[in-house]
């Protein structure tokens, strides 16, 4: 599974000005990643905990630097997978799964 838990609190922010896409900015000290995304396929990822990589299930949310984006939960991680899809990315990060619930929570304030 690709990943960097540096075990440090991930800030999450949503910002957008017209509602319907926002660009989500995840960061700690040492590093940040953008992703757009529509408010409504953000919700989606309250269903995070059934899209389990050991069963290669992964839930195509927004885009980063112009490339789909997919998250999926390893173990107590979610992974957030960056590139053409699910199998073929080219960065993953892990981030621990109340960040992709701050996300939802956040983008469920916006609905």
């Amino acid at each position: 599974m690709p990943g960097c838990d540096h075990g440090r609190v991930v800030d999450v922010t949503l910002d957008g000005s017209d509602g319907s896409v926002v660009l989500v900015k995840l960061q700690t000290d040492t590093w940040e990643l953008n992703i757009r995304a529509p408010v409504a396929d953000l919700v989606r990822l309250r269903d995070i905990r059934q899209a389990d990589w050991d069963s290669r299930r992964s839930l195509a949310v927004g885009t980063c630097a112009g490339s789909p984006v997919f998250w999926t939960v390893s173990k107590d991680q979610a992974a957030i997978l960056i590139g053409h899809d699910d199998e073929t990315w080219d960065m993953g990060i892990s981030v621990p799964m109340g960040t992709v619930d701050e996300i939802v929570r956040l983008a469920s304030e916006r609905m």
